[in-house]
């Protein structure tokens, strides 16, 4: 709580850098826009409990209840794992006749159309956290060398040398820990997000395998 303190006390917003400190806050704002989005998008909107769902399906269709199966994805269809098994189910469905490379182009149909929507924008969040850095990086130079010129300069007394000096070191030291205390975080959330897409990604491929198994071995 002590450092927490002083650093509320030490840090303020720099006006001789205000032009990084503003561009990093942009940044920050559209960082937490993405993350929102991103979260919802992965874990509300196309997550599911894919042990507990392929449980039900493989269930179904071992049980020769196609229909009841396909009824069951189409009701979660906005989510990733069942909107691959509908297309799947659908395609064995149609014919009494076993092909097994029409059911593996469906689900690969199905999954490269899924992919893309589970990746889309991601990536932004990782280049807004480099980018806030290096905007911080950029303060820190331009206030190292609003430093240096005031120590070189001639027409400035001793006095006013000591006070730009520690003006400049502050625009420097401040713009740094702003791109800092951006970047972090959304460098943590772009790691999160990354992790439970690939996990989401993973469940698709170890699932449709099996079920394809499934459907031919029942077959």
């Amino acid at each position: 709580m002590l450092f927490v303190t002083q650093f509320g006390e030490s840090f303020k917003w720099s006006s001789e850098g205000s032009l990084f400190m503003y561009l990093i806050a942009l940044f920050a704002a559209l960082a937490l826009a993405i993350a929102i989005e991103r979260i919802y998008f992965i874990l509300v909107r196309s997550n599911v409990n894919a042990d507990k769902f392929m449980a039900e399906i493989r269930k179904l269709v071992a049980g020769g209840n196609m229909e009841r199966a396909i009824q069951l994805c189409e009701n979660g269809k906005e989510k990733a794992l069942p909107f691959v098994v509908l297309r799947g189910l659908k395609r064995a469905n149609e014919s009494e006749e076993l092909d097994f490379r029409a059911i593996q182009n469906a689900v690969d149909e199905g999954t490269l159309e899924v992919i893309p929507k589970l990746k889309e924008r991601t990536s932004y969040l990782s280049m807004l956290a480099n980018v806030a850095t290096l905007t911080g990086l950029m303060g820190t130079i331009y206030g190292l060398i609003l430093s240096f010129a005031a120590v070189g300069s001639e027409s400035v007394s001793e006095a006013d040398k000591s006070r730009l000096l520690a003006k400049g070191i502050s625009t420097a030291m401040n713009t740094t820990i702003f791109g800092l205390m951006v970047a972090v975080p959304t460098l943590i959330v772009y790691t999160y997000i990354s992790n439970r897409t690939s996990k989401i990604i993973d469940e698709l491929d170890e699932h449709m395998v099996k079920l394809i198994n499934l459907i031919t071995g029942n077959r």
